[in-house]
């Protein structure tokens, strides 16, 4: 029989043994995993949401209501010739105060009809990628500022860095409160193997004594933790996409009204696959710390 049958046959049979602490175990180490899950399921929308609107970033250049139509022409093919820009579209005062209307519909009384239009015109201008950093943003602002018939240039970077500044701060929260989550189940595992590794010591002492090989001592202790490991991470990964199914089916048109999403996301195969190892290595590493004794008295 290999080492590796042995240790799966045993750790099955001390599970089932010891099923009440490892069912404790399992569960610690589940909501260890959905809450380590959670974070990064919602750091991976809100990822979603501010790439969403980097890609809508756009300059907004508003128009005096004095402008000539043939002055608002030649700035917008002015802007549209720049090479920092993708495209250029014309927003008059009645298609503003539309649009207003449209995504403020309980406001409508307050922002006048079309005799009393408090909107201006404006210029939108749609930049690629590789062309939104503070600098050449700014270099844009300043040609349309200068141009006769401009009343104000606004860029929405302000706020756009202040977003991604909130998703690199959810990224270190995540993976400050992964470490310790993921030690904490690592203990709990071990705790629980080292009830299993009790309740064998004589019939452990007579294998060093004969001069079992460290697989067959150790092995079933290590792939027990391995077990509970990836039970939890299982569990919590069931459970997490329980949550978004739920989310999804119930709050989808909420959510997607609000930041402007087509949905919500589930984690990614890399978060997947992280939460899946990683229940199988805690639990690995789990058995190998509970015993580590054993390997002193076994032969190699």
């Amino acid at each position: 029989m290999s080492a590796l049958t042995y240790s799966f046959e045993e750790a099955v049979v001390s599970l089932r043994r010891e099923y009440r602490s490892a069912l404790v175990s399992v569960l610690t180490m589940t909501v260890a995993f959905i809450t380590l899950g959670g974070f990064l399921l919602v750091t991976r929308n809100i990822e979603a949401v501010a790439e969403r609107w980097a890609d809508a970033a756009e300059v907004s250049v508003y128009l005096q209501d004095e402008i000539s139509e043939a002055s608002r022409v030649a700035l917008q093919q002015e802007l549209q010739a720049q090479v920092d820009v993708a495209a250029v579209e014309y927003v008059s005062k009645e298609e503003a105060l539309r649009r207003f209307q449209v995504m403020f519909p309980e406001l409508r009384d307050l922002a006048g009809d079309a005799a009393r239009n408090p909107f201006p015109a404006s210029l939108e201008v749609r930049l690629p990628v590789d062309a939104r950093s503070a600098g050449r943003v700014q270099t844009l602002a300043t040609l349309a500022s200068s141009r006769e018939g401009v009343a104000d240039v606004q860029f929405d970077q302000q706020w756009l860095t202040r977003v991604m500044a909130v998703v690199s701060g959810m990224r270190l929260v995540s993976l400050g409160v992964g470490v310790v989550l993921l030690v904490g189940a690592l203990f709990t595992a071990a705790a629980v193997v080292r009830l299993s590794l009790a309740s064998r010591r004589d019939e452990l002492d007579i294998m060093a004594l004969v001069g079992a090989p460290t697989a067959f001592v150790r092995g079933p202790f290590v792939m027990e933790g391995m077990l509970q490991g990836g039970i939890a991470g299982f569990l919590a990964l069931a459970l997490l996409g329980l949550a978004y199914l739920l989310l999804e089916t119930n709050a989808r048109e909420p959510i997607a009204s609000l930041f402007g999403t087509d949905g919500l996301r589930f984690l990614g195969g890399g978060a997947i696959g992280l939460l899946t190892f990683a229940g199988i290595g805690v639990g690995a590493a789990a058995g190998a710390f509970a015993s580590r004794s054993l390997a002193m008295k076994s032969s190699p």
